[in-house]
């Protein structure tokens, strides 16, 4: 982009796309996640009563998005685990988290400008995933929009997106959290890089590929600081995805008025119709209790007595 080489940050935009991730960023990336583990309702409870159901948790939330998008792309989904020295890194950060003498690692890394810190990092290194996964699903279905935008984000926010598989290992089971049904801040953000990055391989948005790695890392990672630093979890695309919503899933619409009115009537019809059986029960019953014993009834029944007397007589 010409504004990037008028700024000089051309040469930035290249140094971080050669720009490593291992070990320090891979470092920070098993911190932060296993940090949020640990911060899970329950999950150091279940580190004090089953180890290896804690660990399992805190791959799943590290390699979570490596797993899903093999699963994806009919891939061994333990292909990921094949890295001995990344699941020994992250089992050693898992274990001085969890298990560190007094906290000293939690709470170090919990401090706010440590924190800002490896935070920002992770975020680097989400750009790396959803760039690594739209670029496999890239290498086996050349126009393949839609799977590159899937492959993508899965990739780059797989530990979000397979949290009930996550949970269920722990014990817990909350659908209601389904990302599915309530994005987070990271899997939106993470969804919009996948999109753009998809569009920049099939050419769809002419922009190096370079340049939107800079562009993409830098807001993130400054919009990731200014979430932290004032502590809002508010979405920057709020007021963008109301807008939208209201547009085009919640407008007026003539069927949305029949509906509504033809829902009141019968629920209007269904509570008038049970006022009126209530009464009706109330009535008759007020009318038994109040109704004096019939003189017929009484009469045949004097009459059937005498006669059960006489018979018993004859027989004596």
């Amino acid at each position: 982009m010409d504004l990037l080489e008028v700024l000089r940050l051309d040469e930035l935009s290249h140094g971080l796309a050669n720009l490593s991730m291992f070990p320090y960023f891979e470092l920070s990336h098993y911190v932060v996640s296993i940090m949020a583990l640990r911060e899970q309702p329950g999950a150091v409870e279940v580190s004090r009563v089953s180890p290896l159901a804690c660990w399992f948790s805190s791959m799943l939330f590290c390699f979570g998005g490596a797993v899903l998008s093999g699963i994806m792309l009919a891939e061994p989904p333990v292909a990921p685990l094949s890295n001995s020295t990344s699941v020994l890194l992250a089992s050693v950060v898992w274990y001085l988290v969890f298990y560190c003498p007094m906290d000293l690692v939690y709470c170090c890394a919990a401090l706010l400008p440590l924190r800002l810190v490896l935070s920002g990092m992770k975020e680097v290194t989400r750009t790396w995933k959803v760039l690594g996964g739209v670029t496999q699903a890239h290498n086996k279905y050349k126009d393949g929009l839609l799977v590159m935008i899937a492959v993508g984000w899965a990739r780059g926010a797989g530990g979000g997106l397979i949290s009930n598989f996550e949970q269920l290992v722990r014990g817990v089971w909350k659908p209601e959290t389904n990302e599915l049904l309530k994005m987070s801040y990271p899997t939106k953000i993470t969804l919009i890089g996948a999109v753009l990055f998809a569009l920049q391989q099939t050419h769809y948005l002419p922009v190096q590929k370079h340049h939107l790695m800079l562009i993409y890392t830098a807001f993130t990672v400054v919009n990731k600081s200014r979430m932290m630093l004032t502590g809002s979890s508010t979405s920057p695309f709020a007021a963008i995805e109301s807008v939208i919503y209201k547009t085009l899933f919640s407008g007026s619409s003539p069927y949305a008025a029949i509906t509504g009115e033809a829902r009141e009537t019968c629920a209007d019809g269904g509570a008038k119709s049970r006022k009126t059986s209530t009464k009706e029960s109330r009535a008759n019953g007020a009318a038994e209790q109040q109704s004096p014993p019939s003189p017929v009834s009484g009469q045949s029944s004097s009459v059937e007595t005498k006669e059960e007397s006489e018979n018993d007589k004859k027989t004596n």
